[in-house]
């Protein structure tokens, strides 16, 4: 895809984690969910939380802010201050974890925090960045879900496209089929020539019923009752904002909440929208138990 006008690079992401955790009761009232421990090929065990920003960085990110509930924020800036100097020194006898420590405070300086003081909905948590954002695109990663690509990862494959969208917001989606649409944003659209995995989006339904999806949400290239659905990160134009006031404005809700898929697709309406197959990457989620305790496993395998 050609660049049309100078786009500059995504510096802000954006990472939600002012869920409450319910699914992971009563694990989550003692430690959030974003502090839980995932262990990492290399064997160290971090907090989810940590994969996120050190992917982000990689990515050429430069500041990261997380939606937390007012007081979360507290526990995460501990964590990444790393171990007083007690601590470090019990880390002596194990220099990969003493060199972790020592780059823990350096992480957290790229950390700021935008607080969710009303569970109205992921739009909403998302509307509580606006100043961060400061009419920048900002790159948005699920809180419970971790991302790995070969050759390039999710998060730097997805930050690149702000110099080739010319402006416009990007989803990284995958395949999905029927059983899996009730959990997922769903899109119509058509595939760019010469670049298949881009597609110029027609339609976005959030979780959409098999036979709504059957009718209405079909892309070129994909066999019956394959779909294609959120994977869970997203490059977001300035303008969601805009359209997130109004909807706040508006009182604009679905089941009870201001989501930010009916935001994304207002957006296709008035400046065009556009997604990214996400062949070759792997989803982690770890949203509830059964799936952390799979994802656990299959991220410390690389599976």
């Amino acid at each position: 895809m050609t660049q049309a006008r100078s786009t500059p690079p995504v510096r802000k992401a954006v990472v939600p984690a002012a869920g409450l955790g319910t699914r992971h009761f009563p694990a989550s009232h003692a430690v959030k969910k974003e502090l839980f421990p995932i262990v990492a090929p290399d064997g160290i065990a971090r907090a989810l939380i940590h994969y996120h920003v050190l992917e982000l960085l990689a990515a050429g990110i430069e500041q990261i802010c997380i939606i937390v509930q007012p007081n979360d924020d507290k526990p995460i800036r501990a964590y990444f201050n790393g171990p007083d100097r007690e601590y470090l020194k019990r880390l002596e006898n194990y220099p990969n974890l003493a060199a972790e420590a020592e780059r823990m405070p350096k992480l957290g300086e790229r950390v700021c925090f935008a607080i969710q003081r009303r569970q109205e909905g992921y739009g909403h948590a998302v509307y509580q960045t606006k100043t961060f954002a400061a009419d920048e695109m900002v790159l948005l990663c699920l809180g419970d879900h971790l991302f790995r690509g070969e050759p390039v990862s999710p998060y730097r494959r997805l930050a690149d496209m702000a110099r080739l969208c010319d402006g416009k917001s990007v989803s990284a989606v995958n395949r999905i089929g029927p059983e899996e649409l009730k959990g997922f944003g769903v899109i119509a659209g058509k595939r760019r020539l010469g670049a298949p995995e881009l597609i110029d989006v027609s339609l976005i339904i959030e979780k959409p019923n098999p036979a709504v999806a059957r009718e209405k949400l079909r892309v070129d290239g994909l066999e019956a009752d394959v779909f294609l659905g959120w994977f869970g990160m997203h490059l977001l134009a300035p303008s969601i904002y805009q359209v997130l006031e109004e909807m706040i404005r508006n009182d604009t809700r679905d089941r009870g909440e201001f989501q930010l898929t009916r935001a994304q697709d207002v957006l296709r309406q008035r400046e065009g929208y556009l997604a990214i197959e996400m062949t070759g990457a792997t989803r982690y989620d770890f949203g509830t138990p059964d799936d952390f305790v799979q994802s656990v496993q299959a991220f410390r395998m690389n599976l």
